[in-house]
């Protein structure tokens, strides 16, 4: 089975990267991480592409006159390295209908929250404010909503009655690496279908059992 040939866009420390990054080099997930792209300069996750041996390229979305030739850019970086499957590791950047083409059901995005839950921005805000005893993560498929594609897996954690938004969040966040692996690695095996979605229902996402 071919090994998985990932483009991982980046914003910030990549700490999602890493566990990604970790999981190849530890034998757990069939991928390599062909293009680490992030559209800020100077952020921790390009230096842990640099570690580990792996290409990086800034797209810096300032020098861009708009979101759509922004994401152009993105999309050649990506296509020059024959990227499968695109993954948003803390990427905070919306991306437009032209990139969701480029890769059509070949984006997937790890979101701290139980989907269709507390979608968007600040969400471990939200399930705080809302009172929820638990809460988690969630890794999706991109479409063209907000945190609305079809869910792959999700992983519950509970809401501590001390818990403000740092302790909520940094646990959720520790949660979100091994969701992501796990993912992924589903991904590489060739076990997950999306199933269309019919008349009134959404598009689901069946795993197929281990062959």
């Amino acid at each position: 089975m071919p090994t998985l040939d990932l483009g991982v866009l980046v914003s910030g420390n990549g700490t999602n990267l890493q566990a990604i990054l970790d999981a190849i080099a530890q034998k757990k997930l069939d991928a390599r991480v062909r293009l680490v792209v992030s559209n800020r300069p100077g952020v921790r996750a390009l230096e842990r592409a640099e570690s580990a041996g792996v290409e990086s390229q800034v797209v810096d979305h300032k020098q861009f006159s708009s979101r759509e030739a922004f994401d152009t850019a993105l999309v050649e970086a990506l296509r020059a390295k024959d990227v499968e499957l695109v993954v948003l590791a803390g990427f905070m950047r919306v991306l437009t209908p032209q990139f969701l083409e480029a890769f059509p059901g070949r984006i997937v995005n790890i979101h701290p929250a139980l989907l269709p839950a507390f979608p968007g921005t600040n969400a471990v805000r939200q399930a705080l404010d809302y009172g929820v005893k638990i809460t988690g993560c969630s890794v999706h498929f991109v479409d063209a909503g907000v945190d609305t594609g079809p869910v792959i897996l999700q992983r519950a954690i509970p809401v501590l009655d001390a818990d403000d938004e740092i302790s909520l969040g940094e646990r959720i966040h520790r949660e979100e690496h091994a969701l992501l692996v796990e993912v992924l690695a589903l991904i590489a095996a060739r076990r997950v279908r999306v199933v269309a979605a019919s008349s009134g229902k959404r598009a689901r996402v069946v795993i197929e059992p281990e062959r």
